[in-house]
């Protein structure tokens, strides 16, 4: 497969699923993919001193910005972190593709709160190929982890309103 373009993409994640967020990006170059991650990672860590809260939210709106395609990896822990859930959020009122990806092994975990309201499809580990056709506009499918159909949670239509 010949390098395809660009996509921007935010990882959203547990901190200590870092990882994972690492090992992603690795399979989707493998996959001839270019991605540009603008989420916040252990490659971007400064000299560990905590920003305040309302720098962390200018930062992420901003970096949430940049990115054509918003993806959360879900694991264990996922659904407990405040800043998943302002991410979700906030890609939401961006207009994002809002995306889960559950890490691999956790196919029975909890969806954050923000997903399970925003979110579109999830799948599994393995579905790198179905995760850019997504990034490409291409498809935009609902699965289980293990890669079979489900239904969408919620179902949602945005609906602009002229003043």
């Amino acid at each position: 497969m010949s390098k395809s373009k660009s996509h921007n993409v935010f990882i959203s994640h547990h901190g200590k699923d870092d990882d994972k967020v690492q090992a992603l990006k690795h399979r989707l170059n493998d996959r001839g993919y270019t991605i540009r991650n603008y989420s916040v990672d252990s490659t971007k860590h400064k000299d560990g001193r905590r920003p305040s809260d309302a720098v962390i939210q200018r930062h992420l709106r901003r970096q949430i910005t940049w990115a054509g395609t918003f993806i959360c990896l879900i694991g264990k822990d996922t659904h407990t972190r405040k800043w998943v859930n302002y991410e979700i959020r906030k890609a939401y009122l961006q207009g994002k593709k809002i995306v889960g990806i559950f890490t691999h092994g956790n196919n029975n975990v909890e969806l954050p709160e923000a997903f399970k309201k925003y979110g579109g499809p999830t799948m599994g580990w393995n579905s790198i190929d179905k995760l850019g056709e997504i990034m490409a506009d291409k498809k935009f499918p609902v699965e289980n982890p293990d890669g079979s159909q489900r239904t969408p949670i919620y179902t949602m239509a945005k609906v602009k309103c002229n003043k």
